[in-house]
């Protein structure tokens, strides 16, 4: 840095806060380091008893925080979101449209370890709402090695770390088992707790269909849903190992590929989802109708943003996997799934 008179600091870079007192009113940084000076400026500082600043010395090799900033922007952002001007070496991204956060956490970890830089963020594999923050990033110094972020650059490739995929518009048919329900001795429960959550996701849902105990029943319910169209089938009950449960089987004979039957996850262990060719077919256990989230509300974002998941998505999911049934549920600000 070097020490310039502030008349001619016009267009300069600020090394230090300037700080502001007015007994009674303010105590704080008028001008924050890493401002540029404008010529507005120049009476504020003088008023605040600055004749001469220390402002950044322009060097080969090194950049200044903000420009710092664009190269990490550069790697981060995906479609579908917006950057902010870089404001004391700090610049955000933001969501333009609602969907799913994918993260590539190598690159992150990576850029995180490198020090002297930052990137904070939201969750991967969470839904995010048009307006929300996806991530902070910055570097701590005023001004830092290009070489340094010449590697980073290196280290992300062509791929940015953040991808938002929007929810798509998709219909949906559900089948409800159990005879209880289906002759009538109970009223059906489980349908509406459904029904609203595929709605909250975004999804059509077409209707739904009330099936006995029989294996071939379901089966048949399942394939009728995906030739009127369904983007995804959901199954509400018989999850469990009880002789009369027989949904498991069902989904079997009515898909191509069963990902996973359980998953570690509570409530929510009894979870199953297979594909009929690009169709998704989830069977849902008995808790999904009773508790506030389970494995069904970290699955279907999921499925929302069309992502077609493998049983490596479930075997994860353990840490974080036990929800702690809060007073106040404040999902998905919690650690139920992450």
């Amino acid at each position: 840095m070097k020490l310039i008179r502030t008349e001619d600091a016009v267009g300069s870079v600020l090394c230090h806060d300037i700080t502001q007192i007015i007994p009674g009113v303010t105590k704080d940084a008028v001008f924050r380091k890493g401002h540029i000076v404008r010529e507005e400026d120049i009476p504020v500082l003088l008023s605040v008893g600055k004749e001469h600043l220390y402002v950044w010395e322009a060097q080969e090799g090194m950049l200044h925080e903000n420009d710092a900033a664009e190269v990490l922007r550069q790697v981060c952002q995906g479609e579908y979101m917006k950057a902010s001007e870089p404001k004391e070496g700090k610049i955000e991204l933001t969501a333009v449209c609602d969907g799913l956060l994918k993260i590539d956490r190598e690159k992150l970890n990576a850029v995180n370890a490198m020090g002297q830089m930052v990137l904070a963020s939201h969750h991967g594999n969470f839904p995010v709402k048009k307006g929300d923050k996806i991530v902070g990033m910055r570097v701590v110094p005023l001004v830092i090695e290009e070489e340094k972020m010449n590697r980073v650059k290196e280290i992300c490739g062509a791929e940015p770390i953040f991808r938002l995929l929007p929810f798509r518009a998709m219909k949906a048919g559900i089948v409800t088992t159990g005879s209880e329900v289906y002759y009538g001795r109970i009223k059906d429960q489980f349908t509406p707790v459904v029904k609203g959550k595929l709605e909250e996701a975004g999804m059509e849902v077409m209707g739904n269909t009330l099936c006995n105990d029989d294996s071939d029943m379901v089966t048949e319910a399942i394939k009728k849903w995906i030739k009127k169209g369904a983007d995804v089938v959901v199954c509400t009950g018989g999850m469990s190992v009880d002789p009369d449960d027989r949904t498991p089987l069902s989904i079997r004979n009515a898909t191509d590929e069963v990902i996973t039957y359980g998953a570690p996850v509570l409530p929510g262990a009894m979870f199953m989802l297979a594909y009929a060719g690009e169709v998704p077919v989830m069977g849902l256990p008995g808790c999904v109708m009773y508790s506030k989230r389970t494995i069904f509300d970290l699955v279907l974002p999921r499925i929302a943003a069309g992502e077609r998941l493998g049983a490596e998505d479930f075997s994860v999911l353990g840490e974080g996997g036990l929800c702690l049934n809060c007073g106040v549920c404040t999902f998905p600000n919690c650690g139920f799934g992450k």
